[in-house]
């Protein structure tokens, strides 16, 4: 049995049905079981996060966990993983590759992974590049208008597909020699932000454009969205850093599934109508 967090989102949902495909028993967690969109055959079970008593039920019987941390902070880690490792060892924790290099102390991704290396758990570490899926930021500017203002056109990211992403996950949740592992996950190839505007507008058969801004013209609407000043800051830093240095692009995910990651404009066609 895997007990798979997030299991509504982008990655979490994604995960959830891959290992249901592939015949894996599978308990998905949210926070809200009864609005969770997931396979019949899918346990669904509430808990969150942020309540560690509510991990106990979730957890009886469970061999592995997913684990998507949910908030910019992990003030209410500890307590999570204490609940996980009274169960299980086997932990695969979705991080992120912060850049070039893991985030700095400080940034919750980083500050989680100090946290598990701590624990009792037998963990792994994925660290995905830019997620594709975060060009949906885009998509209310792309549907109004079909214009992009952002700032940092030029910035050279190597964005991965949710499904690369979760490929991955179920081969670390399932199969042994990842134990101790923090594995890089990059789509195949470099894109600039503003080419990605122009992938989705062939996507969608619509002209699209960039229209570059200075980064403090989105500051305070990112800030407002996540809640957390430095977590904003340091991401508007990534970007700018991409576009004198590109984002690193690893053969990880087909060294791992034996299957090429898909490429930005396949992610573009796939998520067409959610642009249009």
């Amino acid at each position: 049995m895997i007990l798979v967090t997030g299991a509504t989102g982008t990655v979490g949902g994604e995960v959830v049905a891959q290992l249901h495909a592939a015949g894996v028993a599978t308990r998905a967690v949210t926070r809200s079981p009864a609005e969770a969109r997931l396979p019949d055959a899918v346990e669904v079970a509430g808990a969150d996060l942020s309540q560690p008593h509510t991990l106990e039920p979730v957890l009886r019987g469970v061999d592995a966990v997913f684990l998507v941390w949910p908030f910019t902070s992990v003030e209410d880690a500890p307590a999570a993983l204490d609940a996980f490792a009274q169960h299980t060892r086997r932990l695969v924790y979705l991080s992120s590759a912060g850049g070039q290099r893991p985030e700095p102390e400080g940034m919750f991704h980083a500050d989680m992974e100090c946290l598990v290396e701590k624990s009792d758990l037998d963990w792994t570490f994925l660290r995905p590049s830019g997620f594709a899926s975060n060009t949906l930021m885009w998509a209310d500017q792309i549907r109004r208008a079909g214009v992009v203002r952002w700032p940092f056109g030029n910035a050279a990211r190597s964005l991965i597909h949710e499904r690369d992403i979760a490929a991955v996950v179920v081969r670390a949740l399932t199969e042994d020699g990842h134990v101790g592992a923090k594995h890089v996950l990059t789509g195949p190839e470099l894109i600039t932000q503003a080419e990605q505007v122009r992938a989705i507008g062939e996507a969608i058969g619509r002209p699209t454009r960039w229209e570059e801004i200075p980064p403090e013209a989105i500051r305070d609407a990112l800030v407002s969205s996540f809640g957390n000043a430095s977590f904003v800051d340091h991401a508007l830093a990534t970007w700018a850093g991409f576009v004198d240095e590109p984002e690193m692009v690893t053969s990880t995910v087909e060294d791992i599934t034996g299957v090429p990651p898909r490429p930005f404009r396949e992610w573009a066609a796939d998520h067409a109508d959610e642009f249009r």
